[in-house]
């Protein structure tokens, strides 16, 4: 049996030059279900890994994460919290916060719950440690 895949010439959408697109690296992507030809050459998809990986937790489209100083409208110590507060709404420190979530009964385990069409794996399911830092806010 013959392979369909041969090697194919294509082009650098940032330095314009010609790589080859292997017949193994088109199995490789036919494997992976990946839909498009690659667009870089390796050079340059690494330099664009490098720029990517120096811009850190930057967020999406490198825009850096917004830190604000300001006072827990319910112990008044000084925090920081990722978002700029707005006139009037209290914010609270990572402490009150959770305590308000778990004394409402809204923490991850209750809005699991209450999520349309969740059913628990058996009566008194407990949501796993792991699962539960997953929906933690980040600090």
């Amino acid at each position: 049996m013959q392979s369909e895949f041969v090697d194919r010439l294509l082009t650098c959408v940032d330095c314009r030059s010609q790589f080859v697109f292997t017949a193994g690296e088109q199995i490789f992507f036919l494997d992976k279900q990946f839909k498009n030809d690659p667009k870089r050459c390796k050079p340059c998809k690494a330099k664009r890994a490098a720029l990517g990986a120096r811009a850190g937790a930057a967020g999406a489209h490198g825009a850096a994460r917004t830190e604000t100083r300001t006072e827990c409208s319910e112990c008044h110590i000084e925090t920081t919290v990722p978002f700029k507060p707005t006139q009037g709404r209290p914010v609270l420190c990572r402490q009150c916060f959770q305590g308000k979530r778990v004394a409402s009964g809204n923490g991850p385990a209750a809005l699991l719950a209450a999520a349309p069409g969740y059913k628990s794996a058996a009566p008194g399911y407990e949501m796993s440690a792991a699962a539960d830092a997953l929906l933690q806010p980040r600090a």
